[in-house]
Protein backbone atom coordinates (compact mmCIF):
# COMPACT_ATOMS: atom_id res chain seq x y z
CA UNK A 1 0.00 0.00 0.00
CA UNK A 2 1.08 3.51 -1.06
CA UNK A 3 2.27 5.95 1.41
CA UNK A 4 -0.62 8.29 0.42
CA UNK A 5 -3.41 5.47 0.81
CA UNK A 6 -5.14 4.77 3.92
CA UNK A 7 -6.03 1.33 5.16
CA UNK A 8 -9.91 1.29 4.81
CA UNK A 9 -11.29 -0.06 7.90
CA UNK A 10 -14.65 0.04 7.60
CA UNK A 11 -16.49 -3.00 7.50
CA UNK A 12 -19.59 -3.46 4.79
CA UNK A 13 -22.41 -3.37 6.28
CA UNK A 14 -23.41 -6.69 5.23
CA UNK A 15 -20.51 -8.53 6.34
CA UNK A 16 -21.77 -8.52 9.78
CA UNK A 17 -23.77 -11.26 11.53
CA UNK A 18 -27.20 -9.84 12.81
CA UNK A 19 -25.87 -10.69 16.31
CA UNK A 20 -22.11 -8.24 15.41
CA UNK A 21 -24.97 -5.44 14.02
CA UNK A 22 -27.01 -5.50 17.29
CA UNK A 23 -23.58 -5.12 19.27
CA UNK A 24 -22.70 -2.17 17.63
CA UNK A 25 -26.69 -0.76 18.11
CA UNK A 26 -26.34 -1.75 22.01
CA UNK A 27 -22.98 0.02 22.09
CA UNK A 28 -24.47 3.49 20.08
CA UNK A 29 -25.70 5.45 23.03
CA UNK A 30 -22.90 4.64 25.15
CA UNK A 31 -19.67 2.55 26.16
CA UNK A 32 -20.59 -0.61 28.20
CA UNK A 33 -18.39 -3.26 29.99
CA UNK A 34 -19.23 -6.93 28.94
CA UNK A 35 -21.86 -8.13 31.59
CA UNK A 36 -23.93 -4.68 30.66
CA UNK A 37 -23.92 -5.24 26.71
CA UNK A 38 -24.94 -9.28 27.80
CA UNK A 39 -27.63 -7.81 30.08
CA UNK A 40 -29.04 -5.50 26.93
CA UNK A 41 -28.85 -8.05 24.11
CA UNK A 42 -30.62 -10.83 26.39
CA UNK A 43 -33.37 -8.24 27.24
CA UNK A 44 -33.43 -7.74 23.19
CA UNK A 45 -33.56 -11.04 22.35
CA UNK A 46 -35.60 -12.83 25.82
CA UNK A 47 -33.26 -15.24 25.90
CA UNK A 48 -29.83 -15.88 27.72
CA UNK A 49 -26.60 -14.84 26.01
CA UNK A 50 -23.60 -16.65 26.54
CA UNK A 51 -20.13 -16.08 27.21
CA UNK A 52 -19.17 -17.72 24.42
CA UNK A 53 -20.99 -16.07 21.90
CA UNK A 54 -20.64 -12.95 23.00
CA UNK A 55 -17.17 -12.37 23.50
CA UNK A 56 -15.50 -13.87 20.41
CA UNK A 57 -18.19 -11.45 19.07
CA UNK A 58 -17.28 -8.64 20.90
CA UNK A 59 -13.37 -9.20 19.69
CA UNK A 60 -13.80 -9.76 16.28
CA UNK A 61 -16.20 -6.21 16.02
CA UNK A 62 -12.65 -4.31 17.49
CA UNK A 63 -10.32 -6.11 15.63
CA UNK A 64 -12.56 -5.02 12.72
CA UNK A 65 -11.94 -1.43 14.62
CA UNK A 66 -15.61 -0.99 14.30
CA UNK A 67 -15.49 -0.98 18.55
CA UNK A 68 -12.99 -0.34 21.06
CA UNK A 69 -11.94 -2.39 23.67
CA UNK A 70 -10.53 -1.12 26.98
CA UNK A 71 -9.20 -3.04 30.19
CA UNK A 72 -10.77 -1.35 33.51
CA UNK A 73 -8.60 -4.12 35.36
CA UNK A 74 -7.99 -7.82 34.89
CA UNK A 75 -11.86 -9.25 34.56
CA UNK A 76 -13.55 -6.33 33.22
CA UNK A 77 -13.35 -4.96 29.50
CA UNK A 78 -15.29 -1.36 28.38
CA UNK A 79 -16.51 -0.93 25.13
CA UNK A 80 -17.22 1.59 22.96
CA UNK A 81 -18.61 2.18 19.23
CA UNK A 82 -15.98 4.00 17.39
CA UNK A 83 -16.18 6.28 14.19
CA UNK A 84 -16.22 3.62 12.22
CA UNK A 85 -18.83 1.57 13.96
CA UNK A 86 -21.20 4.48 13.64
CA UNK A 87 -20.91 4.79 9.80
CA UNK A 88 -21.02 1.24 9.34
CA UNK A 89 -24.59 1.61 11.55
CA UNK A 90 -25.35 4.99 9.28
CA UNK A 91 -24.55 3.19 6.33
CA UNK A 92 -26.87 0.32 6.98
CA UNK A 93 -29.27 2.33 8.16
CA UNK A 94 -29.31 4.35 4.79
CA UNK A 95 -29.68 1.10 3.25
CA UNK A 96 -32.27 -0.17 4.82
CA UNK A 97 -34.40 2.99 4.90
CA UNK A 98 -33.63 3.18 0.67
CA UNK A 99 -35.76 -0.40 0.96
CA UNK A 100 -38.73 0.69 3.02
CA UNK A 101 -39.30 4.21 1.85
CA UNK A 102 -40.56 3.53 -1.58
CA UNK A 103 -43.55 6.30 -1.26
CA UNK A 104 -44.83 9.28 1.08
CA UNK A 105 -46.88 7.22 3.06
CA UNK A 106 -43.59 4.89 4.20
CA UNK A 107 -41.78 7.91 4.47
CA UNK A 108 -44.33 9.84 7.01
CA UNK A 109 -43.91 6.77 9.29
CA UNK A 110 -40.37 7.06 9.79
CA UNK A 111 -40.45 10.32 10.27
CA UNK A 112 -42.64 9.54 12.60
CA UNK A 113 -40.79 6.90 14.37
CA UNK A 114 -37.93 9.21 14.51
CA UNK A 115 -39.91 12.30 16.23
CA UNK A 116 -40.93 9.19 19.02
CA UNK A 117 -37.45 8.29 19.79
CA UNK A 118 -36.44 12.50 20.13
CA UNK A 119 -39.28 12.50 22.52
CA UNK A 120 -38.73 9.39 24.34
CA UNK A 121 -35.20 10.84 25.27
Amino acid sequence: MGEDQEEETNVPPGELTAFQYTVLLVLADESRYGLAIKDELEEYYGTEINHGRLYPNLDEIAEDGLIEKRSLDTHTNQYELTEDGYETIRARLDWELSKVITDGERAETVVRLIENVDRNE
